[in-house]
């Protein structure tokens, strides 16, 4: 039979492709499959359960009009396989963030993943052109747009994203193509108080003066971009230059503000340790380790630009004492930027861009160490590769002892901290205060200490008027404290069901109805599980490194308490709901997945599921609703995992078939003139094949076959034979059977009279057991 190839199949390193041969350029075919999850290292990644079911679609059809030219107009030749969906109803979609800039949006339903949408950050900014513009000359960092957090409200689709080189996007989404500006701010944010210049022993002295810096720097990672080009100190400029001209913007994700930090006084800006954003205020805030910013996206104004010491205002719990100026503004002497989590934030990008396989990691030596821990976004990788047990042993036992000296009460100590990140913001409708009556829009901040902030938010009281009337953010002078950097926050009603923060639904900013229903926003201030009447008073759920705790809201009482870990410290914290139920999920140092019940902190679960060997695992795990988490256990492979008793049962209903189940075709009938003019072709077949023509002479010590005289109808006649007698004795085993069945009816049956004949007679020799012959 004459075959005519229309494809070639080429298995790659990491990749399958299959090239079209019937199209004169060879094109290739569109590959459906993820098999290589990322073009660039994932830098980071968030999880959603139970999204609105019109995500998906809405994602991927914007995601199919910006695919590649060039592929094959042709369906993808290879099938086989069927995905079994079990009884798992709600969407998942996975985010993943990349070192390059882009953002990936993936459909995870069930246990499929299949890429939706893409959306490359770096489109905002203008090219890195080495010798251009102001600060693009000394743009240094191999991955300057990289993600570092990512911040996706799916009600509203709002998404925020923070990038390596301390900047912040809010992008809308629209169904319409734009060309517009991109509108900008930049911030400024300076960590006030000087640190003191008081060398003690077997610590890190201050170095000597600016020059000593600069050439231990050079030798460490040969970069001096924290100065100037030719001797001038830079200010108040940006790491990246937004695009001045007007954009082209796809439909999709669209960006609305761009949000730089810009450099103070010679330093460059630190890098985002935390995010947070809410479509209902128009409000996004995010901080480092010098401070916090909060931004109205609506009116494209900075709201406040803040050092943490100063949130506290007259509530510092620590007694600071004024110190004396440094030398110099370059470098401190005491580079302990962020205490417990925070050492994870630095430099991610610095640990998995080289490559697939290898991670770039930090030094151990204690003067390398910190300095790469307080490196700029802008400053070049670590010239030194380690292996990475033995990298990462030595950093957590360095955030053990850093855990250990930031608790401590004395002065010295407290001036080696100074330094406070801001580890976990959240927008919730609480109450800011002990003598509030009613809950009001707040913002909490947790920082690297263990403090708790709450900033009261005053809005407009319509929404008229929030285009032009100014929100004011101020401190209320409530401070929480607990063990170990904040991780999280979340809040439970008085019946103990999770309080979701308010939020706007969404609306296309570029729809071309005008009417004024199109233009007024419609917002949802609380969720549906808890639109009952909230009492007076709410829980709040504040989990750190080390401890949570459950406060009672206005009175600012802690109900519950539980000392998570002693020994190790928490990577990842999460409010989830599982079974219509509300638990706190953690993922510890040490390996160990823990459950606590809300709000009594009731142990549900502690299982040693795996040790962190990598900070590829600690930088990218995460939970999600129904019992769900993953992280990357390799750089090209996600790794989900459930502690949902229920999904476990299902699993193998959702698991997916190789092959797709085909039904067995049936016999082609004979036809009657067929049979009767067509018996010899048989025969002829085998002597084909077996004869003396193809096989040779036999031998005359081999039997030889010698067709009778009946032929290949007396075969025909013998097997009907046969047939009949096996239906026969089917027949007869089924009667049989029949028998057999009504004789076991009938032996039952006797049984049962023997033992009622058996009781009678023993009731009857009961009576008259005693009885005399004259009693009767």
């Amino acid at each position: 039979e004459f075959q005519e190839p229309y494809a070639v199949v080429v298995l790659l390193e990491k990749d399958l492709i299959v090239v079209d041969l019937t199209q004169s350029n060879f094109p290739i075919f569109e590959n459906p499959y993820p098999i290589d999850i990322h073009e660039s290292p994932v830098t980071c990644t968030e999880y959603f359960a139970d999204c609105p079911p019109d995500l998906i679609p809405v994602l991927y059809s914007v995601g199919a009009k910006h695919k590649k030219q060039g592929y094959s107009n042709k369906e993808w030749p290879i099938s086989g396989g069927a995905w079994n969906l079990g009884a798992q109803t709600y969407p998942e979609i996975i985010i993943t963030g990349h070192a390059d800039g882009s953002v990936k949006f993936w459909d995870a339903s069930a246990i499929t993943l299949q890429m939706l949408y893409k959306l490359k950050t770096s489109k905002v900014f203008e090219k890195q052109k080495v010798g251009e513009g102001k600060a693009t000359a000394e743009i240094v960092e191999e991955d300057p747009f990289a993600v570092q957090m990512m911040y996706w409200c799916p009600e509203s689709r709002i998404f925020c994203v923070a990038g390596v080189s301390a900047y912040v996007i809010v992008y809308r989404f629209s169904k319409h193509e734009v060309n517009t500006e991109i509108a900008s701010l930049e911030v400024r944010l300076q960590y006030e108080v000087e640190d003191i210049i008081t060398p003690e022993p077997e610590t890190n002295a201050p170095f000597p003066d600016a020059s000593s810096q600069l050439s231990s720097l050079k030798s460490l990672s040969g970069s001096t971009n924290t100065v100037g080009c030719e001797g001038t100190m830079k200010d108040s400029i940006p790491c990246l230059s937004v695009k001045t001209r007007p954009v082209r913007m796809p439909p999709g994700y669209q960006a609305d503000l761009v949000i730089q930090l810009v450099w103070v006084d010679g330093e460059p800006p630190q890098q985002i340790t935390s995010l947070a954003v809410n479509s209902a205020y128009g409000l996004v805030a995010f901080g480092n380790c010098n401070g916090l910013a909060v931004v109205d996206f609506m009116q494209k104004t900075v709201l406040l630009s803040m050092g943490t010491l100063d949130l506290y205002g007259s509530s510092d719990p620590y007694q600071r004492q004024p110190r004396s100026p440094r030398k110099s503004r370059q470098f401190a002497a005491d580079n302990f930027c962020m205490r417990g989590l925070s050492n994870f934030y630095p430099d991610l990008t610095k640990r998995i861009r080289t490559s697939y396989q290898s991670l770039t990691e930090l030094s151990d030596s204690p003067v390398s160490l910190e300095l790469e821990r307080c490196k700029s976004p802008t400053s070049v990788k670590g010239s030194r590769k380690l292996s990475l047990p033995t990298d990462l042993k030595t950093d957590l036992e360095n955030r053990e002892n850093s855990f250990s000296r930031s608790r401590s009460s004395s002065v010295s100590s407290i001036d080696r901290d100074s330094k406070e990140a801001i580890t976990a913001l959240y927008f919730m409708e609480s109450f800011a205060r002990k003598n509030d009556s009613a809950v009001s829009p707040c913002l909490w901040v947790g920082t690297g200490l263990g403090m708790v902030l709450i900033l009261s938010l005053n809005l407009p009281a319509s929404d008229d008027l929030r285009q032009s009337e100014p929100v004011m953010v101020s401190p209320s002078g409530t401070v929480l404290t607990l063990k170990g950097a904040v991780l999280t926050f979340a809040c439970l009603d008085c019946m103990g069901t999770l309080t979701h923060p308010p939020y706007e639904v969404w609306r296309d900013p570029h729809s071309a109805d005008d009417g004024e229903k199109t233009r007024k926003r419609k917002l949802v201030m609380h969720s549906p599980s808890s639109s009952q009447d909230m009492g007076d008073h709410q829980f709040a759920v504040i989990c750190s490194e080390k401890q949570a705790k459950v406060f009672s809201l206005p009175s600012q009482t802690c109900l519950y308490v539980h000392n998570i870990t002693e020994t190790s410290f928490l990577l990842r914290a999460d409010v989830v709901t599982l079974c219509n139920s509300v638990c706190l999920a953690c993922f510890c140092a040490n390996g160990h997945i823990m459950t606590l019940s809300l709000p009594s902190f009731r142990p549900l679960l502690d299982i040693n599921y795996l040790p962190v060997t990598d900070m590829r695992i600690a930088r990218t795990f995460c939970f999600t609703n129904e019992g769900q988490a993953l992280y990357l256990s390799s750089p090209t492979e996600i790794q989900r995992l459930t502690y949902s008793q229920e999904m476990c049962d299902n699993l193998q209903d959702m698991l997916g078939d190789l092959f797709t189940p085909v039904e067995t075709p049936e016999a082609q009938n004979r036809g009657f003139l067929k049979g009767l003019f067509g018996g010899s072709g048989q025969a002829f077949d085998r002597e084909e094949l077996f004869g003396e023509a193809t096989a040779g002479k036999a031998s005359r010590s081999l039997a030889q076959h010698i067709p009778g005289s009946g032929g290949i109808e007396g075969v025909r006649g013998a097997a009907g034979g046969v047939i009949g007698d096996l239906t026969r004795a089917r027949i007869a085993l089924d009667e049989r059977g029949q028998k057999l069945g009504e004789l076991d009816e009938r032996t039952a049956s006797m049984m049962a009279s023997a033992e009622a004949f058996s009781k009678h007679a023993h009731e009857v020799m009961l009576k008259y057991k005693d009885k005399k012959w004259y009693q009767f």
